[in-house]
């Protein structure tokens, strides 16, 4: 063999250990690249209505203030007033939480975008958290299949202790029994399907200074999908902004998302 075939028969070597090489560092950073969790999304909905005195950016604005701190979350404010009410089709499908907060426009929301919202948790384990007066939103009563509604509700209370009954509940994880300013207040019994879990109860102090025991904070399986609803949130107190609330909600991002995320 001479010289010549010697050479090109070397630098063929040298070209494939080269590729070799490249070929495994790619690989390598690849993989890792594609080991890294994608960003999960919460999406905070609201139909806009409450007083800027109280909530400036909205209650989803305050909502989503608080769980600003949630690791590997993207979190999206979204309104009756944007665009497709605020949850166009891509939105909605990229969302693995939907936190629900309405009082006076529930009728205004579309029942196509309602039934959208119920395959998306009862199918595909989309989770669900509604609050307060959004006991009677649409989507709320779809998933519950049942009215929805409260024995009472008298504008006639002035604070509501909030007592944790299921410490081991991951919702209620790190929560301890407090007490917020509340003017209105809802009184059993609640026309829903018996929950699964109650890890909250509460006690409405009345001006007259009696009180009214309720459930505050109430958990079921729908279909694929977690539901979560938390009686306490009028619009004209501030309660999104305690940060024992604000802990309560990141919990029930936390336990509200799909198991496979």
């Amino acid at each position: 063999m001479n010289a010549r075939a010697h050479l090109i028969i070397g630098f063929t070597a040298m070209l494939a250990a080269i590729a070799m090489t490249t070929g495994l560092f790619l690989n390598t950073a690849w993989t890792e690249e594609s080991a890294v969790p994608a960003q999960r999304c919460v999406v905070v909905w609201s139909e806009g209505t409450a007083g800027t005195d109280v909530y400036p950016k909205d209650i989803n604005g305050a909502i989503a203030e608080g769980l600003a701190s949630l690791e590997g979350w993207e979190v999206v404010t979204a309104s009756l007033n944007d665009p497709d009410q605020g949850l166009p089709d891509a939105l909605l499908h990229r969302a693995d939480v939907l936190v629900w907060w309405g009082h006076k426009k529930h009728g205004l929301v579309k029942d196509k975008l309602v039934r959208k919202i119920v395959k998306r948790v009862k199918e595909d384990g989309m989770g669900f958290i509604s609050l307060h007066s959004a006991h009677f939103a649409k989507p709320n009563k779809e998933l519950m299949g049942t009215a929805c509604s409260w024995g009472a509700y008298e504008a006639d209370s002035t604070t509501l202790k909030v007592t944790v009954k299921e410490p081991d509940h991951p919702i209620a994880k790190g929560v301890k029994d407090f007490t917020v300013e509340h003017s209105e207040r809802y009184s059993e019994p609640y026309a829903v399907p018996e929950p699964q879990a109650v890890p909250f109860e509460g006690v409405h102090t009345l001006a007259n200074g009696t009180e009214d025991p309720s459930r505050i904070g109430l958990c079921w399986q729908v279909g694929k999908g977690k539901f979560f609803y938390f009686q306490a949130g009028h619009e004209t107190n501030p309660i999104f902004y305690d940060e024992n609330v604000r802990l309560i909600m990141r919990n029930a991002v936390e336990w509200a998302a799909p198991a496979n995320q």
